[in-house]
């Protein structure tokens, strides 16, 4: 009976790994797919799978829910309650980038762009890939005045995610702002 007790207890504990195995085996396919494509709607389904496996924890249903119920918080302009909420995700789980990312864009909502950068710094360090999570930062540093970072974060952002118009206009804007203040 100790020996079904043990297996059961591994194979719960292994089911977690293979989930993470399988999300970041898809993410992998996906990255790959969205680096080469060049058309910007048949990137935005590709994106759009990509937050999908982002904002879903790969084990966790009540995590999944509870980031959920962070984001609703924030669409209805509830910033505390949705740092909140996105706080207590982080607590759940700091591994999850999705908790720290969520955090970080209302960090940056609420006006605090330091905290919500240690937050991206955070998110990049669990996933490189986020072009979320780049393009964020460059708003950030464009509102902190560090016009060369956004940039940075925009040309990131863009190897990532070539179909995605974003970081190409911010890099342009940045660029025209940098040369009015070198006037």
């Amino acid at each position: 009976m100790k020996k079904i007790f043990f297996i059961l207890i591994i194979f719960l504990f292994s089911f977690g790994t293979f989930a993470q195995n399988d999300t970041g085996a898809e993410l992998d396919n996906l990255f790959e797919k969205l680096k080469k494509i060049n058309n910007p709607k048949s990137a935005k389904k590709i994106e759009e799978k990509i937050w999908n496996l982002w904002i879903t924890h790969p084990t966790e249903k009540s995590l999944t829910d509870l980031l959920a119920k962070g984001s609703e918080f924030m669409f209805q302009n509830q910033l505390t309650s949705a740092h909140n909420v996105f706080s207590k995700v982080i607590e759940l789980d700091p591994d999850w980038a999705e908790g720290w990312n969520k955090r970080a864009t209302v960090l940056y909502l609420m006006g605090n762009y330091e905290l919500s950068q240690k937050d991206i710094d955070i998110v990049l360090s669990l996933e490189k890939r986020h072009f979320g999570a780049l393009s964020g930062q460059g708003l950030v540093q464009m509102a902190l005045q560090n016009y060369q970072k956004a940039i940075d974060s925009y040309i990131e952002a863009h190897k990532i995610y070539p179909a995605m118009e974003t970081p190409l206009i911010m890099i342009e804007k940045l660029n025209l702002l940098i040369k009015k203040q070198s006037i």
